[in-house]
């Protein structure tokens, strides 16, 4: 919310104000169907406190926010933002149901409307409400897997069936130190052997103190020595206000020696060579690289020098933008490995397509894609921001299978 205006804020208060009154209108044509006084005063009572609640509650926070601990002002924001999201979609889908089927009553007798209307009405309320809430309190820590095998003419043979396991975009700040629900996604990882383990960027919202304690779970995931990390936007501390530069570094350093802590080797522009039977492979690292207003970290050709000679290059780079801008048709990097859009949290998938709105802010935004034989992952991300939930878009732990042709 600190991102934003007051005056954006107050439109958004607006909009929730408007929506409830509609809402309320329609819910009265339910109500009136209680037969009991008391219970229907006590319905539109809760109904306005917590319309009016919300709404003060964010202009409170918006006006405060300066002033709030930033511990709290994470939690508040995250809290704030999913009892919006749960109050106003299912509101918007009532809006509209109930108003289709009232004007276009006609397709019932007088007497179907008066139950009919108000009974459809209700359910189109209540259904994403709770799918909502299913969302936030279930899904969110649903993990799940995906396995992928491709196959390249330029590997070599020594690495034929080389697993890589590659996490992204944990956010830690979002779990609020509860360390068992991410214990079960290190428990998936252990249970995967992996060869190798990539993180592609975004440990923290914003923080080096959300880290706090969680070097004792990172530091039960079995596999040695054959650990990667890039940063991701969010691990710069460009979100946040700083009393001064060297603060801001502090909190910079600290965050990339937690990788050190846990056993990442961090790459920051630049590569390391992972030799078997004398044949090798390269994997790359950049700082975050991305299109305005994300800033560009990285710096890929630095990263590439001295590994010319390598035949097979991986690359780690936080936003799937950079492959299209710096990779594809410029360099002879194999395989890129990103997250960052989260798939946006949510998606409408249908047998074997999946759809979600973010696609028209990103090409290449979940999942594995090709261009001319040069593959780049986005993976979906383990964590969350903004919206404290996931719909259709489970959190991700994605394996990856390199076989030779």
């Amino acid at each position: 919310m600190k991102s934003y205006s007051i005056f954006t804020i107050l439109l958004l208060c607006l909009a929730i104000l408007i929506v409830d009154i509609i809402s309320f209108y329609w819910l009265q044509d339910i109500t009136q169907l209680l037969t009991s006084s008391i219970l229907k005063n006590l319905i539109h009572i809760l109904f306005w406190l917590f319309s009016i609640g919300l709404i003060t509650a964010i202009i409170v926070l918006k006006v405060t926010l300066d002033d709030i601990n930033p511990r709290r002002k994470q939690l508040l924001i995250s809290s704030l933002y999913g009892l919006t999201i749960s109050s106003f979609i299912p509101k918007i889908l009532f809006v509209i149901i109930i108003s289709i089927l009232f004007f276009a009553n006609f397709v019932f007798s007088e007497k179907e409307s008066v139950i009919i209307i108000p009974l459809v009405g209700l359910f189109s309320g209540f259904l994403p409400f709770f799918i909502v809430l299913y969302a936030i309190f279930k899904a969110v820590y649903h993990f799940k897997v995906y396995h992928h095998k491709i196959k390249f003419n330029h590997l070599p043979k020594a690495f034929n069936g080389l697993k890589i396991l590659q996490i992204s975009d944990l956010h830690l700040g979002g779990f609020n130190y509860r360390y068992k629900v991410l214990q079960k996604a290190i428990s998936h990882i252990n249970n995967l052997q992996p060869d190798l383990i990539f993180f592609t960027g975004d440990l923290v919202n914003n923080y080096a103190w959300e880290l706090k304690g969680w070097d004792k779970v990172f530091k039960k995931i079995l596999l040695k020595n054959k650990k990667y990390a890039v940063l991701g936007n969010h691990d710069y501390g460009d979100y946040s206000e700083w009393d001064s530069d060297e603060e801001k570094q502090e909190n910079h350093n600290k965050i990339k020696q937690f990788y050190n802590d846990i056993g990442f080797k961090l790459l920051l522009n630049e590569s390391e060579i992972i030799e078997i039977n004398s044949e090798k492979i390269a994997i790359i690292g950049v700082e975050n690289w991305g299109k305005p207003p994300f800033k560009q970290y990285g710096d890929l050709q630095t990263a590439l020098k001295d590994i010319d000679d390598i035949p097979f290059k991986i690359l780690l780079s936080h936003d799937p933008t950079h492959w299209n801008e710096e990779v594809i048709n410029k360099t002879d990097i194999a395989l890129t490995l990103s997250g960052h859009t989260h798939g946006m949290q949510a998606a409408i998938n249908l047998k074997n397509k999946t759809w979600s709105p973010i696609k028209y802010k990103y090409q290449h935004w979940a999942g594995l894609y090709e261009h001319k034989n040069q593959y780049l992952y986005v993976n979906r991300g383990l964590g969350w921001i903004g919206f404290p939930g996931r719909l259709g878009m489970r959190p991700e732990i994605t394996v990856i299978e390199l076989n030779c042709h």
